[in-house]
């Protein structure tokens, strides 16, 4: 059983956030009823830290009544890998980079779209609002695979 998601990016503004985001809203409620929820988080590989949530993708996320919250980006490093039961990563390349920051971690590194043919959710940051309701699209299509299979 699952407490502790990692989900991550490149930058933590705009994908990570926004799976996180929609884990813990489309997360059933009475999917754990003798235990506590996953809890769920996201970080970046080269994040830097205290940056806000792409506002672009924030309004999507509000347009689909998914709270996005105050979110402030961070920088993944080796205890938050330690701590995470899952990680998952928005583009196949990534796993290895997590790998890398900790070879412990090796086994719990998985993309987000490893049920849809190791899917990478391509990066809309800076890009055109289709852009971003694309990949939110397969953002939330891979949410709610992972869910399926954890809860």
């Amino acid at each position: 059983m699952f407490a502790n998601v990692l989900i991550v990016c490149h930058a933590n503004v705009c994908r990570s956030p926004a799976a996180e985001m929609l884990f813990k809203t489309r997360q059933p409620a009475a999917s754990r009823p003798s235990s506590a929820p996953i809890a769920f988080h996201s970080a970046g590989l080269r994040a830097a830290n205290g940056h806000g949530m792409d506002p672009v993708m924030r309004r999507l996320l509000d347009e689909q009544g998914v709270a996005s919250g105050i979110h402030y980006s961070r920088r993944l490093d080796r205890q938050l890998v330690r701590a995470a039961d899952l990680v998952l990563v928005s583009e196949r390349a990534q796993v290895s980079a997590v790998e890398a920051l900790d070879p412990a971690s090796r086994g719990k590194v998985y993309p987000l779209g490893k049920w849809e043919h190791d899917s990478d959710v391509a990066d809309p940051h800076g890009g055109k609002e289709a852009d971003y309701r694309e990949s939110l699209v397969l953002i939330e299509h891979l949410v709610m695979g992972w869910l399926k299979k954890i809860c």
